[in-house]
C-alpha cells in the first residue's frame, strides 16, 4: 500500500465531503422554508443529484481507466464548486435543481477515488483501504452537517459559499499533490476501449459473484436513500428539532461510521467471514432504520441513528472490497463505477418513494421501508449467501478485454 498517495485521497476526499455534508441538513429545511417546496418536491430534488450519478458514474470510471484518475477527480472538483455557488444564490426550484444537476457531475468521482484506492493497494489490504476511504465519508459527515448548522443560523447563502470554499480547498489540494495512480503503460494498453460498453456492463452484472455483490450494494443503498431527503423534515416537522440538532445528529451518524471503518473493520475483517459481516451489518441497519420514526426524543434518534451507521460502517467497506476482488485489475475504475452508477439509481428511486411515502402515506413509510428491505436482506444473506465461496479472495474475476 502507498501510504503517501493513501493519505493524499483520503484528505482529497475528507475535505470535499465535508462541503457537501453542510448541505445535507439544511438542504430539505431550505427548500421547504425559503423556498416553499413540497416534499416530493424535495424528494425530486434530493434524486436529481443521484439520477446524474447515475449517469455519469461509469463515464468518469471508463475515462479514468482511459486517461487517468487525476483529472477525471479534478474536473469533478470544479464541478462541485460551482453547485455551491448556484446553491448559495437560489431563490427558485429551477436554480436549487441546475445546482443539484452540477453537483451530481461532481459526486460522480467516488467511484474514481474507490478505483484510485484499488490501484495503490494489495488485495489483502483492499478492505482496509475501503474502510478509509469509508473514514473520510464518516468524518465528512461529521464535521460537515455540524458546520452546516452552524452556519445556517447565518443564512443559507453563507453555508453554500463555505460548502464552496472547502471543495474549491479539496480540488488545490488535489491539484498539487494527487499524483496519478495509473502508470502510463498502462493507460496505453486500454486507451481504446469504448466509453459506453453496454456489453460489458450487462456482463458484470450477469457474472455470479461481482453481479451478486453489486445487487446487495443497490439494495443497501435504497434502504438508506429513503432517510435522505426525509429525515432532516421528520427531524424538522415531528420531532421539532433544529436544523443545528439535525446536523448534531448526522455528525453521530459519521462518528460511529467513521470508528466502525477506521479501526474494527480490520480486526473484523480478521476474525469472521465476509458472509458474517453481511449478515451483521444487515441486522443493525435493519432496527437503525425501522426505528427511527418511533425515537422519543433527541437522545432516542442518538441511539437509534447509531446502529444505522454500524451496520453502513460494517457493509460499506466490505461490500466495495469484495467488488473489488472480485473484478479484473484492469477493470477497477469501470466496474466500480456501474456499482456506484446504480446505487445513484438507488438513491434516485430511495428519495422519490420517501418524499412521495412521506408526503402521502405518512411520515414512518420511509423508514419502515428501509427497515423492511434491510430485513429482507438480512435473510438473503443467512440462507442463501454461500461463506465457503466469500472467503475466496481471486475466484471468478471477470476477464479484463
Amino acid at each position: 500500500m502507498r501510504k503517501t498517495s493513501l493519505t493524499i485521497i483520503f484528505f482529497t476526499v475528507f475535505i470535499d465531503l465535508m462541503g457537501f455534508g453542510i448541505l445535507i441538513p439544511i438542504l430539505p429545511t431550505f427548500a421547504s422554508k425559503q423556498l416553499g417546496i413540497s416534499d416530493f418536491g424535495i424528494g425530486i430534488i434530493v434524486a436529481v443529484f443521484s439520477f446524474v450519478q447515475f449517469l455519469f458514474n461509469p463515464i468518469l470510471g471508463k475515462l479514468s481507466d482511459k486517461y487517468g484518475r487525476r483529472p477525471l477527480i479534478l474536473i469533478s472538483l470544479c464541478s462541485t464548486v460551482i453547485s455551491y455557488i448556484i446553491f448559495a444564490f437560489s431563490h427558485s426550484f429551477a436554480m436549487l435543481f441546475l445546482s443539484r444537476i452540477l453537483g451530481g457531475f461532481g459526486g460522480s468521482n467516488i467511484g474514481v477515488a474507490q478505483a484510485y484506492i484499488a490501484d495503490i493497494t494489495e488485495k489483502h489490504e483492499r478492505s482496509k483501504g475501503m474502510g478509509l476511504m469509508g473514514v473520510a465519508f464518516g468524518m465528512g459527515f461529521v464535521f460537515g452537517p455540524i458546520i452546516g448548522g452552524i452556519l445556517s443560523k447565518y443564512g443559507y447563502m453563507v453555508a453554500g459559499i463555505g460548502a464552496a470554499s472547502l471543495s474549491f480547498i479539496a480540488f488545490i489540494f488535489a491539484f498539487f499533490f494527487l499524483k496519478e495512480s495509473i502508470k502510463e503503460k498502462n493507460l496505453k494498453n486500454i486507451s481504446r476501449k469504448k466509453i459506453f460498453d453496454w456489453k460489458f456492463t450487462l456482463q458484470t452484472l450477469k457474472h455470479p459473484d461481482v453481479g451478486l455483490l453489486i445487487m446487495l450494494f443497490f439494495i443497501i443503498t435504497f434502504s438508506v436513500a429513503n432517510i435522505y431527503g426525509t429525515f432532516a423534515i421528520l427531524g424538522y416537522k415531528h420531532y421539532h428539532i433544529s436544523d443545528q440538532q439535525i446536523g448534531y445528529l448526522f455528525g453521530v451518524m459519521g462518528i460511529v461510521s467513521s470508528i466502525v471503518q477506521g479501526g474494527f473493520i480490520k480486526i473484523i475483517s480478521e476474525k469472521i467471514s465476509e458472509k458474517n459481516q453481511i449478515i451483521a451489518g444487515t441486522f443493525f441497519m435493519m432496527f437503525g432504520l425501522g426505528l427511527l420514526p418511533y425515537g422519543v426524543n433527541f437522545l432516542g434518534l442518538v441511539f437509534i441513528i447509531s446502529l444505522q451507521a454500524i451496520g453502513t460502517g460494517i457493509l460499506q467497506p466490505t461490500v466495495l472490497s469484495m467488488i473489488s476482488k472480485y473484478s479484473s485489475e484492469k477493470e477497477q475504475g469501470t466496474i466500480l463505477g456501474i456499482n456506484q452508477s446504480l446505487s445513484a439509481l438507488a438513491r434516485v428511486l430511495g428519495p422519490l418513494w420517501g418524499g412521495f411515502s412521506f408526503g402521502y402515506l405518512g411520515y414512518q413509510f420511509p423508514f419502515l421501508t428501509g427497515g423492511a428491505f434491510m430485513f429482507l436482506t438480512f435473510l438473503f444473506s443467512i440462507f442463501a449467501l454461500d461463506s465457503k465461496k466469500y472467503s475466496r479472495l481471486n475466484a471468478g474475476n471477470i476477464k479484463a478485454k
